[in-house]
């Protein structure tokens, strides 16, 4: 038992000295990850002040609902976006404009053919005819860049620049 005290009391001091400096190795890790999480609780209240909300699931819970509403208007948005470009094919978008002389025995080109077309190449042909007693206005449809009616060389290139113009 002697040699065993004797043992002990030569390696007290070494043990003392580890322990001690294992103390103080833990006390700067506990320094440093004290510094860390003030840290990470200044970011914290800075996040959740201003809110009205006093956890973080609830501040969570609160983004997920604005997010879904964002998405809402969102698919709204594109739903009218389609619907005004689906209106927008409709559109007389193209034109074509012929004037010419109805009418040989009288002077200028006072007569004219206006095609008015959208993307499908339907609208209308508006032909104005203009003699010295009078003047006629005709309108005639256009599905598909024809007529049910018979259309005169006139309407027919008004219809035909309309169509090089898109």
């Amino acid at each position: 038992m002697a040699e065993l005290n004797s043992l002990i009391a030569e390696q007290l001091f070494v043990c003392v000295g580890a322990i001690a400096l294992l103390v103080v190795i833990l006390l700067i890790i506990v320094m440093v990850q004290g510094s860390k999480l003030r840290k990470m609780r200044k970011r914290y209240e800075l996040m959740m002040s201003g809110n009205g909300v006093e956890d973080l699931e609830s501040l969570l819970l609160d983004l997920k609902l604005q997010l879904d509403s964002l998405e809402d208007g969102e698919n709204q948005k594109k739903a009218r976006f389609q619907a005004i470009e689906d209106r927008l094919r409709r559109v007389q978008a193209y034109t074509g404009i012929k004037r010419y002389n109805a009418f040989s025995e009288h002077g200028s080109d006072l007569s004219f053919s206006v095609a008015l077309l959208n993307d499908e190449m339907d609208g209308i042909v508006l032909t104005g005819l203009h003699n010295r007693d009078s003047s006629y206005v005709y309108a005639k449809p256009i599905v598909k860049g024809e007529s049910t009616y018979n259309l005169s060389p006139e309407e027919r290139e008004a219809i035909s620049i309309a169509r090089s113009s898109s």
